[in-house]
């Protein structure tokens, strides 16, 4: 059985008239004759009745008329959905994001535009860790992820630079370094240090120590480790310790904290997306130009 008997049979049984139904599909009324005869004998039965003039669907064909017409509608609604995919219109995208960078900036002003712009897509969002995210987009998955970035990602992985943060130290309420105007790593000698293990990012966490020796603070004091910025804040407002974060927890962190510049600490943190370089998906397209497009506009608009 094809497809085209069916739509033959569905507009014959719908004009109930063969001149109207070859009109209507813009073929030879001859034809259009064979095809439904060709569909008859192949299910077995006959569909309609001929009359002296023209012909009238019979009970069986009207059922049968029913189930063409939710197989035609199926199959129009299947193929339409398959172009959304293929153009990047529907789908699914997963992407993960490092937690603090998600309270403000690119991030949620990237996502709700792409949303907004493609309202079939499906967005999968998963906080995890920077090098938790490289290896969910390596091994196919995430789509892509905005991570931190200090060095080069590995060759199998694009990326666009989506925007730099600031370290800022973070300091419990009452604590002596929160009265200190112009704060310099040297004045951290004595603190309580709770800080991110070296493994969660080993590039960070050597030029951290770097800067921290070239400021006079050649071996922070740690009292306690995670790699969870959300945790870290937390311990600080509990009053365990200080703790290096990003300019970003401005956004968010529990009550109780003083989030002060390092005068001396010149360290930016580069946040960048990052996705498979051979993932074709063109949905994935779309979204690296739509995030681009973000990019660019909102660094217009702070440097006119």
């Amino acid at each position: 059985m094809e497809l085209r008997q069916l739509r033959y049979f569905v507009a014959v049984g719908e004009e109930q008239h063969y001149g109207r139904a070859a009109r209507r599909l813009h073929v030879a009324q001859p034809a259009l004759s064979r095809q439904i005869q060709n569909l008859e004998e192949e299910i077995g039965f006959k569909l309609f009745d001929r009359l002296p003039r023209g012909v009238k669907i019979n009970a069986a064909g009207k059922l049968f008329l029913e189930d063409a017409c939710r197989i035609l509608k199926d199959l129009n609604e299947a193929a339409a959905t398959a172009k959304r995919i293929g153009s990047g219109l529907a789908g699914t995208l997963r992407i993960g994001y490092v937690q603090s960078l998600s309270w403000h900036g690119i991030i949620p002003d990237s996502l709700r535009h792409f949303r907004q712009g493609r309202p079939d897509v499906e967005l999968q969002l998963k906080p995890l860790g920077s090098s938790e995210q490289i290896a969910a987009v390596q091994s196919g998955a995430l789509d892509a992820g905005y991570v931190y970035c200090m060095g080069k990602v590995a060759r199998e992985l694009g990326q666009l630079q989506v925007g730099l943060v600031q370290l800022v130290l973070a300091i419990p309420a009452g604590h002596a370094l929160a009265k200190l105007k112009n704060l310099r790593l040297k004045d951290l000698i004595d603190a309580s240090f709770i800080l991110f293990p070296r493994r969660a990012s080993p590039v960070l966490y050597d030029r951290l120590m770097v800067e921290c020796a070239r400021g006079g603070l050649k071996a922070p004091r740690v009292v306690q480790e995670s790699a969870d910025e959300s945790i870290m804040l937390s311990m600080v407002a509990c009053g365990i310790g200080v703790a290096i974060v990003s300019s970003a927890s401005q956004w968010r962190h529990p009550p109780g904290i003083t989030l002060s510049p390092v005068t001396d600490l010149n360290l930016q943190l580069p946040f960048v997306l990052i996705w498979r370089a051979d993932n074709r998906s063109p949905l994935l397209s779309n979204f690296i130009a739509d995030v681009t497009s973000v990019v660019e506009r909102q660094a217009g608009e702070t440097n006119p």
